[in-house]
């Protein structure tokens, strides 16, 4: 078996390569099961989440993510999230690899933000606003710029240090970017919101999101987080990345249950939008939100990009 580091994971998973092998899987068939969510709780430790993600296609892989979340990390310096991502033959159940599954979930993140957004976002968005100072909020601006002419940056977290810093580490890539203290000020001005957070309480407002403004919700995947108050879906037109997330989301749940969003509503999901059975963006002044939850399939599309890089 096959073991790629970090950097080794890395190497094949540019966002040109990888937002249209997205698309590409979200547009055929693969088996996706649901995933398995367990709660983990130690004496005198912090309560953490366990996540198995497993996925197969007739391509010949399956591959099964290990992600483990704990949110109380960050108070001792270390990252809320790690993860193992294993790659089988889907034929006979043999191991072929181990991959890095942080930079695998980092990177098939961003990039089905990105994907979402080459459908939704305005075709001159240009302005991209970023909640969160993780793994993934750092891979945003790469990854929304393979696919909208994003020119401007800005990075708002509860912690201002830690926005000043990744705005510098932005500028230091040869980005436009700013940290933001006010938040309200900075969603009204955005073209983009992206919200890469694990809050447990909403932080964008809808009253705060401008005409032909994008929402993409990314950060929340459970029933008990959330980035966005209720408003935030009254007037728009929401897409999923999968049904899952009408089930995990504290965000759409929360918005079904104060009647500014039916389920029914819900105008598709990316396999949708990638087949063209549903429509993206109608016009420049409307309001969209896309809300992920994470498909294991994403998962696979990157490893088997990085099994093939070495083929």
């Amino acid at each position: 078996m096959k073991h790629f580091d970090e950097a080794a994971t890395r190497a094949p998973l540019g966002f040109e390569k990888l937002v249209p092998a997205l698309r590409a899987a979200f547009a055929a068939e693969a088996q996706v099961p649901p995933r398995h969510v367990h709660s983990i709780e130690t004496a005198g430790a912090d309560k953490g989440t366990v996540l198995i993600m497993p996925a197969w296609s007739d391509a010949g892989f399956l591959g099964i993510k290990t992600i483990n979340i704990f949110p109380g990390n960050s108070a001792r310096g270390l990252p809320g999230l790690h993860a193992t991502y294993v790659l089988y033959d889907a034929r006979t159940g043999v191991p072929l690899a181990m991959m890095d599954g942080n930079e695998i979930t980092a990177r098939r993140t961003a990039a089905a933000s990105a994907l979402g957004a080459s459908f939704l976002a305005r075709s001159d968005a240009r302005r991209l606003l970023l909640l969160g100072i993780g793994r993934i909020a750092r891979m945003l601006p790469a990854a929304h710029a393979s696919v909208r002419p994003i020119d401007e940056v800005t990075v708002w977290n509860h912690r201002s240090e830690g926005a000043e810093a990744l705005a510098a580490q932005l500028r230091a890539e040869g980005w436009n970017a700013q940290a933001a203290v006010d938040l309200e000020a900075a969603v009204r001005s955005a073209d983009i919101v992206s919200c890469a957070t694990l809050a447990t309480a909403p932080l964008v407002r809808g009253e705060w999101l401008a005409p032909g403004s994008h929402l993409d919700l990314i950060g929340s995947f459970t029933p008990a987080m959330r980035e966005a108050d209720v408003q935030c879906f009254a007037g728009a037109r929401t897409f999923i990345d999968t049904n899952e997330a009408l089930q995990k989301s504290g965000d759409l749940l929360d918005a079904i249950a104060a009647g500014t969003l039916r389920a029914q509503e819900v105008q598709g999901t990316l396999a949708d939008l990638c087949r063209g059975e549903r429509a993206g963006r109608a016009g420049d002044a409307e309001r969209t939100v896309f809300k992920a939850v994470g498909s294991a399939l994403e998962d696979l599309t990157a490893a088997t990009l990085v099994w093939q890089h070495t083929a």
